[in-house]
Protein backbone atom coordinates (compact mmCIF):
# COMPACT_ATOMS: atom_id res chain seq x y z
CA UNK A 1 0.00 0.00 0.00
CA UNK A 2 1.28 3.46 -0.89
CA UNK A 3 1.83 5.63 2.18
CA UNK A 4 0.45 8.65 0.26
CA UNK A 5 -2.81 6.93 -0.73
CA UNK A 6 -4.66 8.85 1.97
CA UNK A 7 -3.38 12.14 0.53
CA UNK A 8 -4.94 11.48 -2.87
CA UNK A 9 -8.29 10.21 -1.58
CA UNK A 10 -11.33 12.52 -1.89
CA UNK A 11 -11.65 14.67 1.22
CA UNK A 12 -13.95 17.15 2.95
CA UNK A 13 -11.66 20.08 1.99
CA UNK A 14 -11.99 18.96 -1.66
CA UNK A 15 -15.79 18.99 -1.37
CA UNK A 16 -15.84 22.42 0.27
CA UNK A 17 -13.49 23.91 -2.32
CA UNK A 18 -15.76 22.55 -5.08
CA UNK A 19 -18.68 24.40 -3.44
CA UNK A 20 -16.59 27.54 -2.89
CA UNK A 21 -17.12 27.17 0.87
CA UNK A 22 -13.57 26.43 2.06
CA UNK A 23 -13.05 29.14 4.72
CA UNK A 24 -9.37 28.76 5.60
CA UNK A 25 -5.98 30.24 4.63
CA UNK A 26 -7.34 33.65 3.62
CA UNK A 27 -4.47 35.89 2.58
CA UNK A 28 -3.87 38.89 4.84
CA UNK A 29 -2.25 41.85 3.09
CA UNK A 30 -1.96 44.29 5.98
CA UNK A 31 -1.16 44.47 9.67
CA UNK A 32 -3.22 42.44 12.15
CA UNK A 33 -5.57 45.19 13.33
CA UNK A 34 -9.26 45.95 13.89
CA UNK A 35 -9.54 46.60 10.14
CA UNK A 36 -7.46 44.64 7.66
CA UNK A 37 -6.97 44.17 3.95
CA UNK A 38 -7.67 40.54 3.16
CA UNK A 39 -7.64 39.31 -0.41
CA UNK A 40 -7.75 42.88 -1.67
CA UNK A 41 -10.72 44.14 0.33
CA UNK A 42 -11.28 45.90 3.66
CA UNK A 43 -12.65 43.59 6.35
CA UNK A 44 -13.53 44.30 9.97
CA UNK A 45 -11.42 41.80 11.88
CA UNK A 46 -13.50 39.82 14.37
CA UNK A 47 -11.43 36.66 14.11
CA UNK A 48 -8.09 37.52 15.68
CA UNK A 49 -6.67 36.70 19.12
CA UNK A 50 -4.90 40.08 19.19
CA UNK A 51 -6.93 40.84 22.31
CA UNK A 52 -5.20 44.03 23.43
CA UNK A 53 -4.60 45.31 19.89
CA UNK A 54 -0.86 45.61 20.51
CA UNK A 55 0.41 44.19 17.21
CA UNK A 56 0.32 47.71 15.74
CA UNK A 57 1.56 49.63 18.78
CA UNK A 58 4.51 51.81 17.60
CA UNK A 59 6.55 51.44 20.80
CA UNK A 60 6.19 47.67 20.76
CA UNK A 61 7.15 47.49 17.09
CA UNK A 62 10.17 49.67 17.85
CA UNK A 63 11.26 47.26 20.60
CA UNK A 64 11.26 44.41 18.08
CA UNK A 65 13.22 46.43 15.52
CA UNK A 66 15.80 47.42 18.15
CA UNK A 67 16.30 43.79 19.22
CA UNK A 68 16.64 42.71 15.60
CA UNK A 69 19.36 45.29 15.03
CA UNK A 70 21.23 44.53 18.27
CA UNK A 71 20.93 40.74 18.46
CA UNK A 72 20.33 39.68 14.85
CA UNK A 73 17.62 37.47 13.43
CA UNK A 74 17.90 34.39 15.60
CA UNK A 75 19.71 32.52 18.36
CA UNK A 76 20.70 29.45 16.30
CA UNK A 77 20.61 27.20 19.34
CA UNK A 78 18.63 25.95 22.29
CA UNK A 79 18.34 27.70 25.62
CA UNK A 80 20.40 24.90 27.17
CA UNK A 81 23.39 25.71 24.97
CA UNK A 82 24.05 28.98 23.14
CA UNK A 83 20.46 30.30 22.89
CA UNK A 84 19.98 32.18 26.17
CA UNK A 85 19.96 35.95 25.70
CA UNK A 86 19.72 38.72 28.24
CA UNK A 87 16.36 39.38 26.56
CA UNK A 88 15.04 35.97 27.65
CA UNK A 89 16.24 36.49 31.19
CA UNK A 90 14.60 39.93 31.34
CA UNK A 91 11.22 38.66 30.15
CA UNK A 92 11.24 35.69 32.49
CA UNK A 93 12.08 37.84 35.51
CA UNK A 94 9.38 40.40 34.71
CA UNK A 95 6.71 37.78 33.96
CA UNK A 96 7.49 35.86 37.16
CA UNK A 97 7.11 39.06 39.17
CA UNK A 98 3.91 39.98 37.32
CA UNK A 99 2.34 36.60 38.05
CA UNK A 100 3.75 36.25 41.56
CA UNK A 101 5.50 32.98 40.75
CA UNK A 102 9.03 31.87 41.61
CA UNK A 103 10.27 31.56 38.03
CA UNK A 104 9.30 31.38 34.36
CA UNK A 105 10.73 29.52 31.37
CA UNK A 106 9.94 30.34 27.75
CA UNK A 107 9.26 28.12 24.73
CA UNK A 108 9.24 28.88 20.98
CA UNK A 109 5.41 28.60 20.88
CA UNK A 110 2.43 28.32 23.16
CA UNK A 111 1.72 24.85 21.77
CA UNK A 112 5.24 23.78 22.67
CA UNK A 113 4.86 25.21 26.18
CA UNK A 114 2.08 22.76 26.99
CA UNK A 115 3.94 19.92 25.29
CA UNK A 116 7.11 20.71 27.20
CA UNK A 117 5.67 21.24 30.67
CA UNK A 118 3.18 18.36 30.81
CA UNK A 119 5.53 15.80 29.29
CA UNK A 120 8.25 16.81 31.75
CA UNK A 121 6.31 16.83 35.02
CA UNK A 122 3.95 13.90 34.33
CA UNK A 123 6.11 10.80 34.50
CA UNK A 124 5.64 7.06 34.28
CA UNK A 125 2.92 5.87 36.69
CA UNK A 126 1.64 9.45 37.14
CA UNK A 127 -1.83 10.60 36.08
CA UNK A 128 -2.96 13.69 34.19
CA UNK A 129 -6.66 14.61 34.24
CA UNK A 130 -7.89 16.80 31.43
CA UNK A 131 -11.10 18.73 30.67
CA UNK A 132 -12.54 17.33 27.42
CA UNK A 133 -12.60 20.80 25.83
CA UNK A 134 -8.96 21.62 26.59
CA UNK A 135 -6.74 22.87 23.79
CA UNK A 136 -5.14 20.33 21.42
CA UNK A 137 -1.67 21.19 22.76
CA UNK A 138 -2.70 19.96 26.21
CA UNK A 139 -3.86 16.67 24.73
CA UNK A 140 -0.60 16.29 22.84
CA UNK A 141 1.39 17.11 25.98
CA UNK A 142 -0.49 14.33 27.77
CA UNK A 143 0.27 11.91 24.91
CA UNK A 144 3.96 12.85 24.98
CA UNK A 145 4.18 12.13 28.70
CA UNK A 146 4.58 8.60 30.07
CA UNK A 147 1.62 9.07 32.40
CA UNK A 148 -1.98 7.93 32.12
CA UNK A 149 -4.45 10.49 30.79
CA UNK A 150 -8.04 10.65 32.07
CA UNK A 151 -10.65 13.05 30.68
CA UNK A 152 -13.62 14.57 32.49
CA UNK A 153 -16.76 16.00 30.91
CA UNK A 154 -16.46 19.72 30.23
CA UNK A 155 -16.67 21.69 33.50
CA UNK A 156 -18.39 18.73 35.16
CA UNK A 157 -17.05 18.68 38.71
CA UNK A 158 -18.80 15.42 39.64
CA UNK A 159 -17.05 13.71 36.75
CA UNK A 160 -13.72 15.29 37.72
CA UNK A 161 -14.11 13.96 41.25
CA UNK A 162 -14.99 10.51 39.91
CA UNK A 163 -11.75 10.53 37.89
CA UNK A 164 -9.72 11.74 40.87
CA UNK A 165 -11.06 8.88 42.97
CA UNK A 166 -9.54 6.36 40.54
CA UNK A 167 -6.00 7.70 40.96
CA UNK A 168 -3.92 5.48 43.27
CA UNK A 169 -2.61 7.23 46.37
CA UNK A 170 0.90 6.24 45.33
CA UNK A 171 0.63 8.09 41.99
CA UNK A 172 1.30 11.74 41.26
CA UNK A 173 -1.59 13.59 39.62
CA UNK A 174 -1.94 16.79 37.60
CA UNK A 175 -5.32 18.35 36.79
CA UNK A 176 -5.06 20.51 33.66
CA UNK A 177 -7.67 22.98 32.43
CA UNK A 178 -7.95 25.90 30.08
CA UNK A 179 -8.58 29.09 32.04
CA UNK A 180 -10.76 30.50 29.26
CA UNK A 181 -11.90 27.86 26.78
CA UNK A 182 -10.96 28.97 23.31
CA UNK A 183 -14.12 27.94 21.43
CA UNK A 184 -16.94 28.65 23.91
CA UNK A 185 -15.21 31.51 25.71
CA UNK A 186 -16.41 30.19 29.09
CA UNK A 187 -14.24 30.38 32.19
CA UNK A 188 -13.06 27.25 34.03
CA UNK A 189 -14.66 26.43 37.38
CA UNK A 190 -11.32 27.01 39.02
CA UNK A 191 -12.47 27.31 42.66
CA UNK A 192 -14.11 23.87 42.47
CA UNK A 193 -11.17 22.38 40.56
CA UNK A 194 -8.67 23.64 43.14
CA UNK A 195 -10.81 22.38 46.03
CA UNK A 196 -11.06 18.91 44.51
CA UNK A 197 -7.34 18.84 43.68
CA UNK A 198 -6.52 19.71 47.29
CA UNK A 199 -8.92 17.04 48.58
CA UNK A 200 -7.23 14.32 46.50
CA UNK A 201 -3.65 15.56 46.67
CA UNK A 202 -3.35 16.60 43.03
CA UNK A 203 -1.54 19.55 41.47
CA UNK A 204 -3.30 22.11 39.23
CA UNK A 205 -2.16 23.56 35.91
CA UNK A 206 -4.07 26.33 34.09
CA UNK A 207 -3.63 27.19 30.41
CA UNK A 208 -4.08 30.98 30.38
CA UNK A 209 -3.54 31.48 26.65
CA UNK A 210 -6.93 33.21 26.38
CA UNK A 211 -6.89 34.74 29.88
CA UNK A 212 -3.59 36.63 30.17
CA UNK A 213 -4.31 40.31 29.56
CA UNK A 214 -8.04 39.65 29.92
CA UNK A 215 -8.99 38.27 33.33
CA UNK A 216 -7.75 39.05 36.83
CA UNK A 217 -6.06 42.05 38.39
CA UNK A 218 -4.38 43.98 35.58
CA UNK A 219 -4.82 40.99 33.27
CA UNK A 220 -2.95 38.46 35.42
CA UNK A 221 -5.21 35.59 34.40
CA UNK A 222 -7.72 33.09 35.70
CA UNK A 223 -6.17 32.39 39.10
CA UNK A 224 -6.09 36.12 39.85
CA UNK A 225 -9.68 36.43 38.63
CA UNK A 226 -10.75 34.01 41.38
CA UNK A 227 -8.13 35.01 43.98
CA UNK A 228 -6.53 31.56 43.75
CA UNK A 229 -2.94 32.48 42.95
CA UNK A 230 -1.63 30.33 45.80
CA UNK A 231 -3.64 27.26 44.70
CA UNK A 232 -2.64 27.01 41.03
CA UNK A 233 0.72 25.29 40.75
CA UNK A 234 1.54 25.89 37.08
CA UNK A 235 0.48 28.67 34.71
CA UNK A 236 0.91 28.36 30.97
CA UNK A 237 0.57 31.30 28.60
CA UNK A 238 1.33 32.33 25.06
CA UNK A 239 2.84 35.42 23.41
CA UNK A 240 0.68 35.16 20.29
CA UNK A 241 -2.46 36.69 21.77
CA UNK A 242 -2.33 39.54 24.30
CA UNK A 243 1.47 39.85 24.02
CA UNK A 244 1.43 40.42 20.23
CA UNK A 245 4.35 38.12 19.47
CA UNK A 246 5.17 34.42 19.06
CA UNK A 247 6.26 32.05 21.83
CA UNK A 248 5.01 30.82 25.16
CA UNK A 249 5.88 30.47 28.83
CA UNK A 250 5.43 28.29 31.89
CA UNK A 251 5.32 29.85 35.38
CA UNK A 252 5.67 27.93 38.61
CA UNK A 253 7.85 27.68 41.70
CA UNK A 254 11.57 27.91 40.99
CA UNK A 255 12.37 24.21 41.55
CA UNK A 256 9.61 23.11 39.18
CA UNK A 257 10.84 25.48 36.45
CA UNK A 258 14.41 24.29 36.95
CA UNK A 259 13.19 20.69 36.55
CA UNK A 260 11.36 21.58 33.31
CA UNK A 261 14.41 23.40 31.93
CA UNK A 262 16.60 20.35 32.43
CA UNK A 263 14.11 17.57 31.61
CA UNK A 264 11.71 18.85 28.95
CA UNK A 265 12.59 17.52 25.50
CA UNK A 266 10.57 20.23 23.65
CA UNK A 267 12.59 22.80 25.63
CA UNK A 268 16.05 21.21 25.42
CA UNK A 269 15.91 20.23 21.76
CA UNK A 270 14.38 23.38 20.24
CA UNK A 271 15.95 26.70 19.31
CA UNK A 272 15.04 29.54 21.64
CA UNK A 273 12.57 32.35 20.94
CA UNK A 274 14.20 34.78 18.44
CA UNK A 275 15.40 38.17 19.74
CA UNK A 276 12.71 40.30 18.10
CA UNK A 277 9.90 38.06 19.35
CA UNK A 278 11.03 38.01 22.98
CA UNK A 279 11.64 41.77 22.91
CA UNK A 280 8.13 42.38 21.56
CA UNK A 281 6.60 40.10 24.23
CA UNK A 282 8.51 41.99 26.94
CA UNK A 283 7.43 45.37 25.58
CA UNK A 284 3.80 44.17 25.40
CA UNK A 285 3.97 42.89 28.98
CA UNK A 286 5.39 46.22 30.16
CA UNK A 287 2.66 48.06 28.23
CA UNK A 288 0.02 45.93 29.96
CA UNK A 289 1.56 46.65 33.36
CA UNK A 290 1.57 50.39 32.56
CA UNK A 291 -2.05 50.25 31.35
CA UNK A 292 -4.00 47.99 33.74
CA UNK A 293 -7.22 49.48 32.37
CA UNK A 294 -6.83 47.61 29.05
CA UNK A 295 -8.46 44.33 30.18
CA UNK A 296 -11.60 46.13 31.36
CA UNK A 297 -11.65 48.18 28.15
CA UNK A 298 -11.59 44.89 26.21
CA UNK A 299 -14.33 43.28 28.28
CA UNK A 300 -16.45 46.42 28.02
CA UNK A 301 -16.43 46.44 24.21
CA UNK A 302 -17.20 42.71 24.22
CA UNK A 303 -20.20 43.29 26.50
CA UNK A 304 -21.37 46.04 24.14
CA UNK A 305 -21.37 43.68 21.14
CA UNK A 306 -22.89 40.82 23.14
CA UNK A 307 -25.79 43.00 24.26
CA UNK A 308 -26.49 44.14 20.69
CA UNK A 309 -26.59 40.56 19.43
CA UNK A 310 -28.86 39.39 22.25
CA UNK A 311 -31.19 42.35 21.73
CA UNK A 312 -31.54 41.29 18.09
CA UNK A 313 -32.44 37.74 19.07
CA UNK A 314 -29.16 36.17 17.98
CA UNK A 315 -28.40 33.04 19.99
CA UNK A 316 -24.91 33.14 21.47
CA UNK A 317 -22.93 31.49 24.24
CA UNK A 318 -22.98 34.03 27.05
CA UNK A 319 -19.84 34.64 29.08
CA UNK A 320 -17.73 37.59 30.21
CA UNK A 321 -14.72 37.20 27.95
CA UNK A 322 -13.83 38.72 24.55
CA UNK A 323 -14.88 35.49 22.79
CA UNK A 324 -18.45 35.66 21.45
CA UNK A 325 -19.61 32.38 19.88
CA UNK A 326 -22.73 32.60 17.70
CA UNK A 327 -24.73 29.40 17.23
CA UNK A 328 -25.10 28.30 13.59
CA UNK A 329 -25.56 24.59 14.36
CA UNK A 330 -24.92 22.84 11.01
CA UNK A 331 -21.60 22.84 9.07
CA UNK A 332 -22.81 23.91 5.61
CA UNK A 333 -25.07 26.62 7.03
CA UNK A 334 -22.13 27.86 9.13
CA UNK A 335 -19.85 28.03 6.10
CA UNK A 336 -22.47 29.82 4.00
CA UNK A 337 -22.97 32.45 6.70
CA UNK A 338 -19.24 32.86 7.21
CA UNK A 339 -18.75 33.32 3.47
CA UNK A 340 -21.50 35.94 3.18
CA UNK A 341 -20.12 37.85 6.15
CA UNK A 342 -16.68 37.76 4.59
CA UNK A 343 -18.01 39.05 1.27
CA UNK A 344 -19.80 41.87 3.11
CA UNK A 345 -16.62 42.88 4.93
CA UNK A 346 -16.65 41.06 8.27
CA UNK A 347 -14.14 38.35 9.07
CA UNK A 348 -15.16 35.77 11.70
CA UNK A 349 -14.02 32.19 12.26
CA UNK A 350 -16.15 29.16 11.46
CA UNK A 351 -16.01 26.52 14.23
CA UNK A 352 -16.83 23.03 12.98
CA UNK A 353 -16.44 19.49 14.39
CA UNK A 354 -14.15 18.27 15.90
CA UNK A 355 -13.56 21.74 17.41
CA UNK A 356 -17.20 21.63 18.54
CA UNK A 357 -19.81 18.94 19.05
CA UNK A 358 -21.85 17.78 16.02
CA UNK A 359 -24.89 20.00 15.56
CA UNK A 360 -23.35 22.78 17.66
CA UNK A 361 -21.33 24.66 15.03
CA UNK A 362 -20.42 28.24 15.82
CA UNK A 363 -19.19 31.49 14.37
CA UNK A 364 -16.43 32.51 16.78
CA UNK A 365 -16.09 36.28 17.11
CA UNK A 366 -13.19 37.74 19.09
CA UNK A 367 -12.85 41.33 20.20
CA UNK A 368 -9.86 43.64 20.67
CA UNK A 369 -9.48 46.43 23.21
CA UNK A 370 -8.87 48.72 20.22
CA UNK A 371 -12.24 48.05 18.57
CA UNK A 372 -14.41 51.17 18.58
CA UNK A 373 -18.15 51.17 19.12
CA UNK A 374 -18.56 52.51 15.59
CA UNK A 375 -16.75 49.50 14.14
CA UNK A 376 -18.70 47.10 16.35
CA UNK A 377 -21.97 48.74 15.28
CA UNK A 378 -21.03 48.35 11.61
CA UNK A 379 -19.99 44.71 11.99
CA UNK A 380 -22.86 43.73 14.27
CA UNK A 381 -25.48 45.21 11.95
CA UNK A 382 -24.09 43.06 9.12
CA UNK A 383 -24.00 39.94 11.33
CA UNK A 384 -27.59 40.46 12.48
CA UNK A 385 -28.80 40.99 8.91
CA UNK A 386 -27.08 37.88 7.60
CA UNK A 387 -28.14 35.72 10.55
CA UNK A 388 -31.76 36.73 10.14
CA UNK A 389 -31.59 35.74 6.46
CA UNK A 390 -30.58 32.22 7.49
CA UNK A 391 -32.82 31.80 10.55
CA UNK A 392 -35.21 29.36 8.84
CA UNK A 393 -32.52 27.07 7.42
Amino acid sequence: MDLFEKCYAPSLPDELRAQDLFPYFRELQSRQDTEVIMEGKRRIMLGSNNYLGLTVNPEIIAAGVKALQEFGTGCSGSRLLNGTLTLHQKFEKEMAEFLGKGDVCTFPSGFQSNLGAISAVVGRNDYVICDRENHASIYDGCKLSYGKMLRFRHSDMDDLEAKLRTVPESAGCLVVTDGVFSMGGDIAKLPEICALAKKYGARVMVDDAHALGILGKGGRGTASHFGLEDQVDIYMGTFSKSLASLGGYIASEARVIDYIRTNSRPYIFAASVPPAQIAVATAALEHLMAHPELPEQLLSIARYMREKLLAAGIKIITNDTPIIPIFTYEPIKTLKIQKELYERGVYVNATLPPACAPGECLLRCTLMASHTKALIDEATDIIIDVMHNYKDE
